[in-house]
């Protein structure tokens, strides 16, 4: 490739990613349903593999999954609303609790000065306001649906995804053939080599990383629940969905876990049972879950993923954060291929010689 063809593909890269960037709110539904279509693309090939026609395969994963959806959301979304509504009245008690045996008893281990907090005053909004946390999902719909535009958007982006994500589905083979026949001659097995490990280390996160984190959350609510803790499903929703950055979800859930059964009761006992908890859905992470689900393939560094998942926040917010770890994941692939290439290249040999 020539000087003036790198600055050509340069140019082309950086106007994509400035398009990319100005339409990022119009190719939200369409980013959703190219990722749906990829997690569930295998399930329709194993179909489509039983002799059934690709357009059946697909609609029987539809309905599947929309299936599964809709029962999780009746299901999960009335009994964590109820234990955030519960958590919401119990806070006032929790305060008192916090003011009068909590902070003297840091004070005293530690050696810190009295100190006082406005306690009082967060206790009192609490009980003034906590019956409006009652209906979260409730008063979430009902904002939605007051507003005409809004509720029309709404609706409008979801069928989008859908629409988007059938077509996606029963053309996906096709799709990828006029893509490969697009490549260049010269570089077409590069590409399709690198496109192959990209495929290894999504296929590893988007759909090993999310079996792990439902498996990891569904753990600690049963475990906690086990031992009596009041808010044990929103606890293991909150460890289980955050715990793709490695050792956050481990570190919040036990935090908050610790919390709860020292304010519920009281007893140092319950702090080890809530341990025993936490380390057996690790134990079960590293020698079961992760190995089986998701393997060795992604390899970045916990400092990398926690890096990546703060970037991508901060430069396009929750799609950002929900896009980092596949796109750093595809980036460490083409950082390998690019090391590869630099340990074979003359200004790598010829460094190494003349040093020598």
């Amino acid at each position: 490739m020539s000087v003036q063809q790198r600055w050509w593909l340069l140019a082309a890269i950086a106007l994509t990613g400035a398009v990319l960037y100005l339409l990022g709110p119009v190719l939200v539904p369409f980013i959703g349903a190219a990722m749906l279509a990829y997690v569930a693309d295998p399930l329709v090939d194993r179909l489509q593999g039983w002799k059934l026609p690709r357009t059946l395969a697909v609609v029987l994963v539809f309905v599947v999954l929309t299936l599964v959806a809709l029962l999780l959301l009746l299901v999960l979304i009335p009994l964590i609303e109820e234990q955030i509504r519960v958590l919401v009245q119990k806070l006032p008690r929790y305060i008192d609790w916090l003011q009068a045996e909590g902070l003297p008893w840091l004070t005293a281990r530690l050696g810190l000065a009295e100190t006082t907090l406005e306690l009082d005053t967060l206790k009192t909004a609490i009980q003034k306001n906590w019956q409006q946390a009652g209906g979260i999902a409730r008063e979430t719909l009902g904002s939605v649906s007051r507003s005409g535009l809004a509720l029309v958007g709404w609706i409008a982006n979801l069928l989008i995804m859908v629409v988007v994500t059938f077509y996606l589905l029963r053309d996906w083979e096709p799709l990828l053939d006029r893509i490969r026949a697009l490549l260049p001659r010269r570089s077409e097995q590069t590409v399709v080599r690198l496109a192959r490990q990209s495929d290894e280390v999504l296929g590893a996160f988007l759909r090993g990383q999310l079996l792990v984190m439902l498996a990891l959350g569904l753990i600690y609510s049963v475990g906690l629940s086990l031992i009596g803790v009041d808010f044990a499903l929103l606890i293991g929703a909150i460890a289980g969905l955050i715990s793709f950055v490695p050792y956050l979800g481990t570190i919040v859930g036990i935090l908050l876990a610790l919390i709860a059964a020292l304010i519920q009761f009281q007893d140092p006992m319950y702090l080890v049972y809530v341990g025993i908890v936490f380390g057996i859905g690790q134990v079960l992470e590293g020698t079961v879950l992760t190995p089986l689900l998701v393997g060795d393939r992604i390899g970045m560094h916990p400092v990398a993923v926690i890096f990546a998942v703060l970037a991508g926040g901060q430069l396009f917010g929750f799609i950002g954060v929900l896009l980092a770890l596949p796109v750093a994941a595809v980036a460490m692939v083409l950082l390998r291929y690019a090391h590869e290439q630099y340990r074979h290249s003359d200004l790598y040999t010829d460094d190494r010689s003349e040093s020598a």
